[in-house]
């Protein structure tokens, strides 16, 4: 399998489609909600984006399961009958033919088991970032027997994929295991450039990649590692798996998932890491849990056998390491 593949066709081609209907749905929706505290924006979206996906995998790869992170169960309530009409009508822009029961069902076919081989799906990461009009990504891979054998991030605001800055084109991040991590213009994927991580080796100069949101990490934690780095650069802040396509392209040397105080037994879900964990090693870094084990995606659909996430450069992956345990991170 390689970037020629059908599998490659089929990640390039999803990724944006849904991508290009999640940020019409932002523009459309996003802007009004966020002065309301109206989540329903990226409810919207996120059930559109992958119900898009879902039909496309139905006919490319028809038996191949899909692991998502919604179900449309919630949108068969009458409660929620105004959320669900508004998916439809967005899926029938890119389905024209698609009737309310075909675009649940499609939604549903995300509901199926993590194991052999599969595809894996988080139709929208950084949902806060989202609904503030910034950095967010739909997020696709496919996993064979626990192993992440192709990833692709497609990020709607991402500027180009060493820049955290919004505007332009969006970009499309691809990786294929074996084969390396490239990258193009969301909106024309076709130039496609190769993706590669820093060089750089002195843990003084690291940029470490924040969130803005700190409900899934330990803030405290994350300052207590950069001064045992003894960094001094400023920090790069962005949401969602967007930041390992920046870290991919040298933006960026750290990215840390740590354990918020408040869930110190949470596992990450597999879509929130599978597609931005290979673009990383692909582009010649590293990425393991906060104990240095590599992520292990056979053990269903959380990452159960690992605690938190870690993803450097590769070459400032064991500081890294030892900074965390000097910390009791």
């Amino acid at each position: 399998m390689d970037f020629s593949s059908a599998e490659a066709r089929f990640a390039v081609e999803a990724a944006q489609k849904a991508a290009l209907l999640v940020r019409r749905i932002q523009r459309d929706l996003a802007a009004e909600a966020l002065t309301k505290n109206d989540r329903s924006p990226v409810t919207v979206a996120d059930f559109a984006a992958q119900a898009v996906v879902a039909a496309m995998l139905a006919d490319a790869f028809p038996q191949e399961p899909l692991v998502a992170e919604e179900a449309a169960a919630a949108l068969r309530s009458p409660d929620h009958a105004e959320v669900a009409a508004k998916v439809v009508s967005y899926v029938q822009t890119v389905f024209p033919q698609a009737d309310a029961d075909t675009v649940l069902a499609w939604i549903d076919r995300g509901t199926a088991e993590a194991q052999g081989r599969f595809w894996v799906l988080d139709p929208i990461d950084g949902t806060k970032g989202f609904l503030r009009g910034d950095q967010y990504a739909v997020a696709l891979a496919l996993v064979e027997d626990g192993q992440v054998m192709l990833g692709a991030l497609a990020c709607p605001n991402l500027r180009a994929a060493r820049e955290p800055a919004k505007g332009g084109e969006g970009t499309l991040a691809l990786a294929m295991r074996g084969q390396g991590a490239r990258w193009a213009a969301l909106e024309a994927p076709t130039t496609w450039q190769a993706l590669r991580v820093s060089d750089e080796r002195d843990p003084a100069r690291a940029r470490l990649l924040r969130s803005f949101e700190s409900g899934h990490t330990n803030a405290g934690q994350i300052e207590a590692v950069a001064q045992a780095l003894g960094t001094a650069a400023e920090p790069v802040r962005m949401d969602s798996q967007a930041k390992y396509a920046v870290l991919a392209a040298g933006g960026a040397e750290v990215y840390l998932r740590l354990l918020s105080p408040s869930k110190p037994d949470y596992r990450e879900k597999i879509w929130d890491q599978a597609a931005g964990a290979l673009i990383v090693e692909e582009a010649g870094g590293k990425v393991t849990d906060l104990d240095g084990k590599p992520l292990d995606f056979s053990t269903g659909r959380r990452l159960i056998a690992n605690r938190g996430v870690l993803a450097t450069n590769g070459h400032l992956h064991a500081a890294v390491l030892d900074a965390l345990r000097a910390v009791g991170a």
